[in-house]
Formats: structure tokens, sequence, C-alpha cells
């Protein structure tokens, strides 16, 4: 008895799964690599946001400002960058946050991930 093509096995090949789950891991390898450094910045992001909208850092001098940025960068874990990176101006009497900075994330054997961000509170 012969078989038509319509009654044909279908699926994927040993070969083709193995392909595929290799590029399954190197796009998880990827994410684990990537998202930590996109959080870190939406954290410093938000920071910055916060210490600009206090109206009691309005009229506050520029060491208060960056000592408010250092504490609340370590309770949110954020340890790329220090309040003395920051770079502060008034613009119609509100305070403008900015700061930029760059992370190295080593993804596998030689190979890095090189960012640059440039965060400001307005």
């Amino acid at each position: 008895m012969r078989y038509s093509t319509v009654n044909r096995q279908k699926g994927i090949s040993l070969s083709g799964l193995l392909v595929w789950s290799l590029i399954l891991v190197m796009v998880s390898i990827l994410g684990m690599k990537v998202i930590p450094v996109y959080i870190e910045y939406a954290s410093i992001k938000k920071v910055l946001v916060t210490i600009s909208s206090d109206s009691s850092l309005q009229t506050a001098g520029l060491s208060e400002i960056r000592q408010s940025f250092d504490k609340r960068a370590r309770i949110d874990d954020i340890d790329v960058v220090k309040g003395s990176d920051l770079q502060i101006s008034k613009e119609n009497g509100q305070t403008i946050l900015e700061i930029s900075y760059s992370v190295k994330t080593p993804l596998f054997a030689n190979i890095s991930l090189f960012f640059d961000f440039k965060a400001t509170s307005n």
C-alpha cells in the first residue's frame, strides 16, 4: 500500500528540533543579560523624576540633591551611578537632573554587550 502525499507524516526532524532549541537558548541568554540592565535604567529614571518633583528639594543645594540620590539609589539597589555623576540644572524654577552612563555586560566567552544610557528627570 502506498501513501499519498496527503497521508505523509508531518512534524519536525531531530536536526530541526536542535536548531530551534539552540535559537531558543540563545534568545533566553540574551534576555537574561539585557533585561536587568534596562530594569536598572528604569529605576534610575524613576529616582531622577522623584527627586525632581520633590518640593522640599526644589530649594536644596547641589550636595543635598546628590545625597538624596545616593540614599534612594541604595534603597533601589542602583550601583552603576553615584550622586556625584549627576548633572544638575535649573530651568524655569524647576530642577532638571541628568545622568549619562555606560554598562558593559559579558554575554559569553569574550563577547560583551555595551549599553549607553542618558536619563533625564523631565
